[in-house]
């Protein structure tokens, strides 16, 4: 039924409870998921699954069920919502990520990387002192466009939403950020750890033209620390240019 809406057929109707829907999160997600990550869906396939979903009377409810008693199930609604990138829950998610239950924290996170948009980030940012800095990356990395990360690179709003945003690059594998990566690393006036990170994301990216950049670093920086971030970034790159053995 998502394929057959997304092929632009305005009557479909999911026929399923969101208690159905609520009972198997995990799944139903990965479904959505799939459908609305379908190559060429875009923005007006979103709005497809957004009309099936109000015209299936599942929309209201599964916002309702972020505010539920249950903690499951707010974890559970949360999951959909992110699938299914329902611009509407946003707010409510990213309350969650202050949720008594540990679990549904952890969900909320995640759900705001796979709802994806400025105010997911917005959201994420906002909220990034409470989120361990590795789920924050990884949230970034799956939520921001290529102008969220550039405006959170130019001006951050503390060091570890720096750190946040260019580790999320090297998660993205982002060669477009190799440059701008590089002269964080070489800038001194960066605080040392967004440096670190820097050549980190440098390393998980593994583009061959960093190689130069890093070897600078290597001999010449003169925080220790650095030299050692940059002369494992710069083996990890030299090591992928090797050919492999036949």
């Amino acid at each position: 039924m998502l394929n057959t809406a997304l092929a632009g057929e305005r009557a479909a109707v999911l026929n399923i409870s969101a208690a159905e829907m609520l009972a198997e999160p995990e799944a139903v997600a990965a479904v959505i998921q799939a459908a609305v990550d379908r190559p060429g869906a875009g923005v007006l396939g979103h709005w497809m699954i957004h009309e099936l979903f109000r015209r299936s009377e599942l929309h209201d409810e599964l916002l309702n069920s972020l505010a539920s008693p249950d903690p499951a199930r707010r974890a559970a609604a949360a999951r959909i919502c992110g699938a299914a990138r329902l611009p509407e829950s946003a707010l409510w998610i990213s309350d969650l990520v202050d949720d008594p239950n540990l679990g549904v924290r952890e969900v909320a996170v995640r759900s705001l990387g796979r709802l994806g948009g400025r105010r997911a980030v917005e959201q994420l940012m906002a909220a990034d002192g409470k989120i361990p800095l590795h789920r924050l990356a990884i949230a970034l990395a799956r939520a921001a466009s290529d102008v969220d990360i550039e405006a959170l690179m130019r001006q951050p709003t503390s060091e570890r939403a720096a750190v946040a945003a260019v580790l999320a690059c090297g998660l993205r594998r982002d060669v477009l950020r190799v440059s701008p990566l590089l002269g964080i690393a070489h800038d001194r006036r960066w605080p040392k750890q967004v440096r670190l990170a820097a050549c980190k994301a440098l390393a998980t990216i593994g583009d061959r033209s960093a190689a130069d950049g890093l070897n600078r670093l290597t001999e010449a920086d003169p925080e220790p620390d650095m030299k050692k971030a940059a002369a494992r970034a710069h083996r990890r790159l030299l090591k992928r240019a090797l050919p492999r053995p036949r």
